[in-house]
């Protein structure tokens, strides 16, 4: 009766109205609620890609740590410390004996430094000598083989050994020289390659060099000049001198700044030196 009374625009409201009611009330299928679900999980594809670039992290095996008891801990202190305890007494009897080498003047206090350096600046000094004692042994050996080869008194055997060994003046001193230049006997000849023998072997950042050449003039000052315009700093110098050749023994220290990395570098740059001095000496001779 009610629905009778109602117009016909009336009518058409109510049926739109209830139709929307008859729709939202309509429960969801369950594939249509799990396409919702699997939609709303989803992330986003630049969220996606991301994940899928990173590579997976492995695991990092976590090192068993090593427990020790007090016993195995002690144990350990106690070999370490006599280990010590006995290098201490080795080194100071060593030091010991060094210093009963030596003359007194050679150190004046007792502790470690000063014995090693007096040791050092000893060592040095017999050095020296040594070298000065070759220098006159090869003049005796030398004067010797003259006035046998004057009086034809020497068979062939022992003028060719003895000739062998006035070639080579200081030759015990060189063991493996980067530059060599086979002196002659009369020290006139000179090979073209090298203007000396030179020798260098570097520890650390302590070179120690060997110089055998022919004497030239400012020679050794110039040659200290030298080292010092390359970082070398000279810390010991023995000069052994036979008749026209120069023996030089020189103890160098490489400072910061130097640019010679190896032996083979300083001994380059020492040939280098020794060919300057050489070639200002015979302008100089020239002029």
């Amino acid at each position: 009766m009610a629905l009778e009374t109602l117009s016909s625009s009336e009518l058409l409201n109510f049926i739109m109205y209830d139709s929307n009611i008859t729709a939202a009330a309509t429960p969801f299928s369950s594939s249509e609620l799990e396409l919702a679900g699997s939609c709303s999980s989803m992330p986003p594809p630049e969220t996606a890609n991301t994940a899928a670039a990173q590579p997976p992290r492995k695991k990092r095996r976590r090192r068993p740590k090593v427990c020790k008891n007090r016993e195995e801990a002690e144990t350990q202190r106690m070999t370490h410390i006599a280990v010590e305890r006995n290098r201490r007494k080795q080194m100071n009897e060593h030091l010991a004996v060094l210093r009963s080498l030596m003359p007194d003047s050679y150190v004046q206090r007792g502790d470690q430094a000063s014995i090693v350096g007096g040791a050092i600046e000893f060592v040095k000094e017999l050095e020296h000598i040594l070298q000065s004692l070759e220098a006159k042994k090869f003049a005796l050996l030398e004067q010797k083989d003259n006035i046998i080869e004057s009086t034809n008194n020497i068979n062939n055997a022992d003028d060719d050994s003895k000739r062998v060994l006035l070639s080579s003046p200081f030759a015990q001193f060189f063991a493996y020289p980067q530059f060599s230049c086979q002196l002659g006997n009369k020290y006139t000849s000179q090979s073209k390659a090298s203007i000396a023998d030179i020798e260098v072997t570097l520890i650390e950042t302590h070179a120690n060099i060997r110089i055998l050449s022919h004497r030239r003039v400012r020679q050794l000052s110039k040659i200290v000049a030298s080292f010092h315009s390359v970082f070398l700093t000279v810390l010991h110098l023995n000069v052994t001198t036979l008749d026209a050749l120069v023996l030089y023994s020189i103890s160098a220290k490489v400072e910061e700044g130097c640019q010679l990395n190896s032996a083979d570098d300083i001994a380059g740059a020492v040939h280098h030196m020794l060919r300057i001095i050489e070639e200002e000496c015979f302008l100089g001779c020239q002029s």
